[in-house]
């Protein structure tokens, strides 16, 4: 079942959209602010989320360049181009102007949630001076090759397609889950600590992060 989340701080909207995703079959989450929606991010992984650009403490805008690789459709009263144009180029991948048609938010949700994943999934990811290959399947820091076992290759991938969201470890079993399905809440700790390990070795850098209360996030440099 697929999960949407709903960030808007208008409860009789929020309300709405709750009610007309679940009688389509999803689980929606609900987030009424900027910063409690980072913090549900941080918690959840939903596979789309829709995003109010009014919010209290961090606006819509500034909450968009947090949210990796999830695709985000921004509902918004604001209707000019200059506005679309700008949150379409900073990471959203649909935009619609409120008011608008139930059928036709159905219908842009079940576009993105069809998208292939394929193509994404093989892209060479480069943050700083981490480089992964799907392909062959290659890490390395700094132009020097690092041996990881599997669990730690996923769990490395999962932060390099998300590098701005702190991850609970709640998050990162389920979304290694599929290729590590081994792997679990007491040996996470472990994966976790030789993976940094590894990293560090190469540079002397740390290059993934405690965050306190949340679990881990890549290192910004």
């Amino acid at each position: 079942m697929k999960t949407i989340a709903i960030i808007d701080d208008d409860i009789h909207i929020g309300n709405v959209l709750e009610e007309l995703l679940r009688q389509e079959g999803y689980e929606v989450l609900r987030a009424y602010s900027g910063t409690e929606a980072l913090y549900l991010l941080s918690q959840h992984r939903p596979h789309l989320v829709l995003l109010d650009l009014m919010l209290p403490g961090l606006s819509g805008e500034e909450v968009l360049p947090h949210i990796q690789g999830i695709p985000v459709i921004v509902l918004s009263a604001k209707g000019d181009v200059e506005d679309k144009v700008e949150l379409l180029q900073s990471g959203a991948v649909d935009y619609i102007t409120k008011p608008f048609h139930p059928s036709e938010l159905l219908a842009r949700i079940g576009v993105q949630l069809r998208r292939p994943q394929q193509e994404a999934d093989q892209q060479v990811l480069t943050v700083g001076d981490l480089t992964l290959d799907p392909l062959s399947r290659q890490v390395t820091v700094a132009g020097q090759d690092v041996h990881l076992t599997k669990t730690e290759y996923a769990i490395l991938k999962l932060f390099l397609q998300n590098p701005h969201q702190a991850m609970a470890k709640s998050v990162i079993l389920e979304r290694i889950s599929l290729d590590t399905p081994d792997c679990t809440d007491s040996s996470l700790k472990q994966h976790m600590s030789n993976l940094r390990k590894k990293l560090r070795q190469v540079t002397g850098k740390e290059y993934l992060q405690s965050v306190w209360g949340i679990g881990f996030r890549l290192a910004e440099f």
